[in-house]
């Protein structure tokens, strides 16, 4: 078995030096600025998402939105723990969680959206998760080894988000849409 890249006694001497740092070491490899940024936007993603799904599931209505409508609060519930462990992640990392409402939508990577038929609020919803499987995917490859804790944050939402999609995917697939439209 290979040895410690620097010896117990200097580790401890600069874990000593540098308390204030909490669990950044100079073992971290990413750009810690560039990190808490990035956390950010999810977080901010995450909480229009929560605001999204509650919209949907207080305006929901139709023959089949008893059950939509609660697929839609379970999913505002998962979307807030996503936020929260983000929130709890920037903090660790030294960072300041910005919930700020008013630049809020401006830096989610998703949309907020005021549908008011069940079909386009699906449609709307699995949108937004489609979304935060790609920058979530995203995120994950740019991190890689260089702070492999907010990686497997991302892996964990990454894996809720794909359950999402797959939720609303079956939602659509479960609602009659009705004939086309005809052109006018």
């Amino acid at each position: 078995m290979a040895e410690f890249l620097t010896d117990i006694t200097t580790i401890r001497e600069r874990a000593r030096a540098e308390i204030d740092k909490g669990p950044i070491t100079d073992a971290y490899g990413a750009d810690l600025e560039r990190v808490i940024q990035v956390c950010n936007e999810a977080l901010a993603t995450e909480l229009v998402c929560v605001l999204r799904y509650k919209r949907h599931y207080y305006t929901a209505s139709g023959i089949q939105s008893e059950s939509v409508a609660q697929e839609f609060l379970e999913h505002a519930g998962e979307e807030q723990e996503h936020a929260d462990k983000l929130a709890a992640r920037i903090v660790q990392l030294g960072g300041e969680p910005d919930f700020n409402p008013d630049t809020l939508t401006a830096r989610a990577h998703s949309q907020y959206d005021a549908s008011r038929g069940l079909i386009d609020m699906i449609k709307e919803d699995l949108v937004a998760e489609r979304v935060a499987v790609a920058t979530y995917t995203e995120i994950i490859q740019w991190l890689g080894e260089r702070d492999i804790t907010t990686r497997r944050v991302f892996e964990e939402l990454l894996a809720k988000e794909e359950e999402h999609a797959d939720d609303m995917q079956s939602l659509l697939e479960r609602i009659p849409q009705g004939p086309p439209a005809s052109p006018l």
